[in-house]
């Protein structure tokens, strides 16, 4: 699937989060597009080959794309 970038407004969201180092309840779509849960801190947010990904300080790491919810906050764009 190509990658869609979110809006301005949901990665600044997603930038505080990281700034503040605390944990966030993180939904997303898997490559299945399930629905998944974690628990974790923003380690970063990164560009790798024209995708963006948030990187958790659990090792895992997330297409912005897919997200789905951060911190209680909705990506205006999920479905």
């Amino acid at each position: 699937m190509d990658y869609t970038p979110i809006s301005c407004e949901f990665h600044d969201r997603l930038e505080d989060v990281a700034t503040l180092r605390k944990q966030a309840v993180i939904r997303y779509r898997d490559a299945n597009g399930d629905i998944q849960q974690c628990t974790a801190r923003i380690a970063d947010i990164v560009n790798l080959k024209k995708e963006e990904f948030l990187l958790l300080d659990s090792g895992e790491r997330i297409r912005l794309d897919r997200l789905v919810e951060v911190d209680g906050h909705l990506l205006a764009d999920a479905s």
